[in-house]
């Protein structure tokens, strides 16, 4: 029976440490107009609008339009992935996550060029960026 109510404890916990956890998803929306929505809260608050795209040289070239619904400032990240031909992420993991602090009711051009001219499609991610306490007085992003 003690091994039973100690199962129901640690059960118990996780559900409440799994509840509190922050998410991180958002909202997608590829360069064929495809829209992906991770968090349908967050949603609510950000949106992303006229996804362009164009030759820059012999390169593709991104451009979007985050646009905030909420009443007050809030920090996001976006990033551009892009793709080849295939389907392929192109240099997924070179492609950082950039913070900028979106104002309420702001619309705000972003834009990103690709890291080589095999990239034929491209997919805009959004996100709120979530403070966290890495220690040290410091809050950060992520830590």
């Amino acid at each position: 029976m003690t091994s039973l109510y100690r199962s129901l404890i640690l059960a118990a916990s996780l559900a409440v440490l799994a509840a509190c956890a922050p998410s991180t998803g958002g909202v997608s929306v590829s360069s064929d107009g495809t829209t992906r929505i991770d968090n349908s809260s967050f949603e609510k608050k950000v949106t992303i609008a006229q996804v362009r795209n164009r030759l820059q040289g012999d390169q593709m070239q991104g451009s979007a339009v985050l646009v905030s619904r909420a009443s007050s400032d809030m920090r996001v990240q976006y990033r551009f992935s892009w793709f080849d031909i295939n389907g392929y992420a192109i240099d997924d993991e070179g492609q950082a996550w950039k913070s900028v602090k979106l104002h309420g009711g702001q619309q705000l051009p972003v834009n990103a060029l690709a890291p080589n001219n095999t990239a034929v499609k491209f997919e805009v991610y959004v996100r709120e960026a979530i403070a966290h306490n890495c220690g040290g007085g410091r809050v950060k992003p992520f830590c």
